[in-house]
């Protein structure tokens, strides 16, 4: 029973999810060390690579359950099935992270405060952080949603990255789960697309930083103001056909197809140039175009 000098926890309707790909023992380290605050539920997604001495690490911490079997079935599986979990479990929202996120007792404090802050009639799907640069890499951007207006401290943006932001399970349920059929490029973007589409909204709480970066480093053009994260081959094909595909779809805004059939050219063209402009490279990318014209999506060759 709770006595008169005992408060709820402004947490105890929170669960967290972290997935895990071949992740370093200590980054999982610090991220249970983020959790000491009371957050009811952990659950760690194991999508592949996690050793045994970060097993180990997992399976001494309170109140951190591993889910999945070790396969690397993809970001928006892995997604889809802590949202299931944390449903189960009673949760009303679930904090997102992966394993490379900064996540803080005052990162899941002023999210919560932040989903407080906005009413029904805002439907808030997600909130999220605002993004804090991390030098030598690149630093996502989050589109202002057009015809909404601002609250204080609160910004509505077109799509934000998944990790580090707050998901309204309940608007989850409406929405839809996020796409398997992606695998990992793109998921957060068309599924905050689809949550405007269905009347929801998306949220950057300007008060909650988090360092957030893509890639390995940052591939810059030498003469116009482009820029593109530097990863591994597959992710590019899977950015590019996701992209592609993105663009049959109706929830997607119009405008947004535009901006982007302007620029993943020049993105493409970028990426090609640093590879030393081989043709076998040029070659994958134009196949995953094609393939997302063709709606060919699923698991990319060559991912691990």
């Amino acid at each position: 029973m709770t006595g008169p000098a005992q408060t709820r926890s402004p947490l105890a309707d929170i669960a967290a999810g972290v997935t895990l790909f071949h992740p370093r023992p200590e980054h999982v380290a610090a991220l249970v060390a983020a959790f000491s605050v009371p957050v009811p539920h952990v659950f760690a997604y194991d999508n592949g690579g996690v050793s045994l001495e970060t097993r180990a690490v997992l399976d001494r911490s309170d109140g951190v359950r591993v889910i999945g079997t070790g396969d690397n079935v993809g970001v928006g599986a892995a997604l889809n099935r802590m949202a299931e979990a944390a449903t189960a479990a009673g949760a009303r929202y679930l904090l997102l992270l992966d394993q490379d996120g900064e996540p803080s007792p005052e990162l899941i404090l002023g999210l919560r405060a932040a989903m407080a802050r906005l009413s029904p009639m805002q439907g808030p799907a997600m909130v999220g952080p605002v993004q804090r640069p991390v030098e030598g890499r690149k630093t996502p951007r989050y589109p202002l949603r057009r015809g909404v207006p601002a609250l204080p401290g609160l910004d509505p943006v077109e799509f934000m990255a998944t990790s580090g932001s707050l998901l309204d399970l309940a608007a989850f349920a409406r929405i839809g789960p996020f796409r398997e059929d992606y695998f990992i490029d793109a998921i957060d973007l068309e599924w905050c697309f689809r949550a405007w589409a269905a009347g929801h909204s998306c949220w950057v709480d300007r008060a909650t930083p988090m360092a957030q970066c893509v890639g390995s480093g940052v591939i810059r053009a030498r003469w116009l103001p482009v820029a593109i994260a530097r990863q591994p081959l597959f992710r590019m094909e899977t950015y590019i056909r996701n992209t592609v595909y993105g663009w049959r779809l109706a929830h997607v805004p119009r405008r947004w197809k535009l901006t982007q059939m302007a620029y993943l050219p020049l993105q493409t063209v970028l990426y090609w140039s640093d590879s030393g402009y081989k043709p076998a490279v040029l070659g994958r990318l134009l196949r995953a175009a094609a393939n997302g014209f063709r709606g060919r999506l699923g698991r990319p060759a060559g991912a691990p």
